[in-house]
């Protein structure tokens, strides 16, 4: 089958791996095609603050091939009748870390040009930027008195925000404060008791709201359509779980499978797994609605997701890479 034959107007692009580089590679021709077929704009697994000026986190900003992405919607954009954007809709969190909501807020009081001290209610900014504010409860400033005046402070100046005509800036302004809530949202989380894998579900969950959030919004006030590309889990179950059942066939999930790979020293798959079945077939790359019969591979480390049957019956097609 061919990309363009799809009709959704959020098209989710996965990848199992974040360290293969072939999927973003391939992932920017897919999109240069789509620009024919109403895609205007794309949005990347990063956060959503840092990408509104071409940023990206999670150490993406490395990878060749999203700045490749970035030089060629610069260069189309520069002729184009009708611009490409560029989005982010993650949060800007790390795996053992979260940000101190000061600055996302203070950006959004600036340009409301109000008189409110939000360093003085959020303090230090490396006492909720530490790792030991996420792992242990007891440290996290998530449910201090403070945070929990932040957060009405932050849901005002939202509300002052959409009182106002749209703008450029105003919708920049409006992205900060939604990303200053989000933190604040995500710390009071982390704040909460109990075991490691309660902790850690917990704050996956509450990412993948945020991340689902971002989408929607995203879906909602960009024109055109838009190519979504992050990993499998995001976007065949979480998020995309959640903007699935809000957009229904608005939505497809293209879940991407990997044969082998020099970059993760990872071998030719089984024949009876899920990947080994496509790998028979597929000399470089393939993209196929034919869902494949088959098991899970075992020989993988924790860089490479691979394909289980829950997430081949979340997905619309697969792209394997050989």
């Amino acid at each position: 089958m061919d990309i363009t034959d799809f009709t959704a107007e959020l098209l989710a692009l996965g990848e199992p791996t974040h360290f293969e580089p072939a999927f973003a590679r391939i992932r920017n021709e897919l999109f240069a095609q789509l620009t024919a077929h109403g895609f205007r704009s794309i949005a990347l697994e990063t956060d959503r603050v840092a990408a509104l000026d071409g940023g990206f986190s999670h150490g993406f900003g490395e990878v060749d091939a999203n700045r490749q992405l970035l030089a060629w919607l610069h260069e189309y954009n520069e002729t184009a009748d009708e611009p490409l954007t560029f989005h982010g809709f993650d949060a800007p969190t790390e795996m053992f870390s979260a940000p101190s909501p000061r600055a996302y807020l203070e950006h959004a009081r600036d340009y409301l040009g109000l008189d409110i001290d939000i360093a003085a209610l959020a303090g230090d900014d490396e006492r909720w930027s530490r790792s030991e504010a996420i792992l242990d409860p007891a440290v996290s400033p998530g449910a201090s008195p403070e945070a929990r005046e932040l957060r009405v402070i932050a849901d005002d100046l939202l509300m002052a925000l959409d009182a106002r005509i749209e703008t450029a800036e105003g919708n920049r302004a409006r992205i900060h404060a939604n990303a200053g809530l989000d933190l604040l949202r995500y710390h009071a989380a982390s704040a909460l008791p109990g075991d490691r894998d309660t902790r850690i579900a917990r704050l996956a969950s509450a990412r993948a709201v945020i991340m689902a959030r971002n989408l929607l919004d995203i879906h909602g006030s960009t024109p055109g359509r838009t190519l979504v590309f992050a990993h499998n889990a995001h976007l065949g179950s979480g998020a995309g779980a959640i903007v699935a059942s809000r957009l229904r066939d608005r939505y497809a999930f293209i879940a991407g499978s990997l044969g082998h790979s020099e970059a993760l020293g990872l071998g030719e798959p089984a024949a009876d797994t899920y990947e080994g079945r496509l790998q028979r077939e597929t000399k470089t790359w393939q993209l196929t609605s034919e869902i494949p019969a088959g098991r899970t591979r075992e020989d993988v480390d924790y860089r490479y997701a691979p394909l289980t049957r829950e997430l081949l019956e979340n997905a619309d097609a697969v792209l394997h890479i050989a």
